[in-house]
Formats: structure tokens, sequence, C-alpha cells
């Protein structure tokens, strides 16, 4: 028994005093990381967790940081503006600035707009049948993609797949529509197109080049198919009243800076390559005869000539002229002119 017993103390030193040495060890690097948690504590100010919580969520990276928590991160700590977000809106950005204590500045919303009216199955003139991996930056790749247009759209859907709102659709024939109504000008679409045809453009701005071939004339209209290319013909540029178009590289671009959005443009294309969605249906100018004081500065600049009338006499629009660009309503001293 005796043996048993000292055999037992033996043993029991033997594991005990490791077990001992470890649990000490344990217990000091346990006192050292919480020493050192408190002395290296990086605090979070409570503010970016709240402006997190009324963010979207989307990850979109459209205010041109990674991801909300980032943006949030550097509205408090970089002094980032609290407008930035696309998807959130105007609405996200006043709960931002409550949160900051500070003023919104109005956020000019945007959408996506394709600037080019091809790649569908019916409408594009194809090289090739392409039958390797289902994108378009790996379609362009090979022999320089599938479509004869150098210039335009490859029909593999990149956009709608990079899509985080389902703003882009496709249409019977193949053709990508975008729902404003959805789309948060998030510019996921802009960065997976591989031939940069997707623009954001300010929602209240209808007017747009549905073309990006920078081809001379005969080549644009040789490999455009049934659509319809623009050929630098400089028309549109020309009659704009406000130099809001100018071509480069054979191809005309608009300056939305500058559009008054009266889609005058649009009605002159030979080629019908600009798009109007408010064609038929733009409001025009109407003067009150009771409010008119005659005092010609409406006349003077409506960009087609479309008011007339003499010094201190009631002026009149020619409706049949009238492109709805309202600078008279802008214009004018004592507010007589409305669009209807």
């Amino acid at each position: 028994m005796s043996l048993i017993i000292l055999e037992s103390t033996a043993l029991l030193g033997t594991i005990g005093i490791p077990v001992l040495i470890i649990g000490a060890l344990g217990l000091i690097f346990g006192l050292v990381l919480a020493i050192a948690s408190k002395v290296f504590e990086v605090k979070i100010d409570p503010r970016v967790e709240d402006i997190i919580s009324v963010l979207p969520g989307a990850n979109c990276g459209a205010c041109g940081l990674a991801g909300c928590a980032g943006y949030a991160d550097q509205i408090v700590h970089g002094g980032e503006a609290v407008n930035k977000c696309a998807p959130g809106g105007a609405a996200t950005a006043a709960l931002i600035a409550n949160i900051m204590g500070v003023s919104a500045d109005a956020m000019q919303q945007k959408v996506a707009v394709i600037h080019c009216s091809s790649g569908g199955h019916d409408n594009t003139k194809w090289k090739y049948n392409y039958e390797g991996v289902n994108s378009c930056k790996a379609a362009v790749n090979v022999a320089g993609g599938p479509n004869s247009c150098p210039w335009g759209c490859l029909g593999l859907n990149d956009c709608q797949a990079a899509c985080a709102f389902d703003a882009i659709s496709v249409d019977a024939n193949g053709m990508r529509v975008i729902d404003f109504d959805k789309c948060t000008a998030c510019g996921a679409c802009v960065k997976a197109c591989p031939r940069g045809l997707i623009q954001l453009v300010p929602i209240n701005r209808n007017v747009y080049i549905k073309c990006s071939s920078k081809d001379k004339g005969p080549e644009a209209k040789s490999v455009c198919g049934s659509t319809h290319p623009c050929i630098g013909c400089g028309i549109c540029s020309r009659k704009c009243p406000v130099q809001a178009i100018t071509i480069t590289d054979n191809l005309a671009r608009i300056d939305y800076d500058k559009c008054i959005n009266c889609g005058l443009c649009a009605t002159v294309c030979p080629t019908k390559a600009i798009q109007d969605l408010l064609a038929g249906c733009r409001k025009k100018a109407e003067i009150d005869p009771e409010s008119c004081i005659g005092c010609t500065i409406c006349a003077k600049v409506c960009p087609v000539s479309a008011i007339s009338g003499e010094v201190k006499q009631l002026h009149v629009v020619d409706k049949d002229v009238c492109i709805g660009c309202e600078r008279c309503v802008a214009k004018c001293p004592k507010k007589a002119i409305e669009m209807v």
C-alpha cells in the first residue's frame, strides 16, 4: 500500500507541476491581454454605428469607398460628404446629416443610360457565333468581340449581372432596358461594361446620344445593322441653342451641365441617333395676356425665335416653333409665362 501511495505521489508531482506552470502562464498571458486590450483599445464613435444603420447596406461602392461601413467611418472621421450614397438618395442623406448635426446639400438624382442601340438579336451585325464564357469581358478579348461594331454592345449582359437592384432587364430581342424607377445610379453597371457604354445622367435630362461609335459615317452605317449610328455630321452641335453638344472622334457628346432638355438635336439628327424621351409630349410656353408687359426679354432669350411682339405690347408664342426649353419662363420678370 505504501508503495502505491509513493508512486501516486510521484506521478502527481510529475503531472501537477507542468499543469500548475501552464495554468500560471495562462493566467499571466490573460492578464497581459486584458491590460493590452484596455491600453490599445480603439474606441468606436457611436455615430459610425448609427450611420451604418441608416445606410441601405448595398455595399455598391457608389460613394467611392469600400462599402457602407467604410463610408460611415469616413463621414465621421474623414469629413466625407453626407450625400454620396446614391441608393439611399436624399432621404438617407437627411438622416445622416441629422446624426452628424450638419445640413445636407441637395443631391442630384441620376440614372444609368446606355449609349448604344444595338446588342439585340435582330438589330446587330455579328461577325461570328461566340460560344465562350458568357461574359462581355471575356468576349471582347476574342477577335475584338462577336459584333461588327468595335464600339457597340456585346450583348452578354454583364451590366445586368452587376446590378444589385434589378433595374436592368432584357427584352424579347435581347436588348437591355433600364428601369429608371429602380435605378439608384450606384455605378456598378458603368464599371461592368468593358466598352464604357453606360453613363450616369441627371434624371431630369431626357435626351441621349444612343451611339458610341467613333467610326466615320460610312463605316458606322455599314456595321450598325438596323440601328441608328451617329455619323459625326455635326448638325446637332450647330443647331443646339446652348452649345451643349460637341463632336469628338466622329461622335456627338452632350454636356448635361449645359443641356436645357429641349430635344431640338433629336429632331434634326439625320440618322435618329439621338433619343428624346419627351418627344411628342413636351410642354410648350404660353404667355398670360394679363401679366405680359411687353418687355421683350422672352423673345430675346428664345433660342428658336418662337416668341414675337412689339415693345410694351402683348407677346405671343408660336407653338409650332417652340421647343419647350423653358428659358423664357426662367427669364420673365413678371412670371407671365407657363408651360402647358
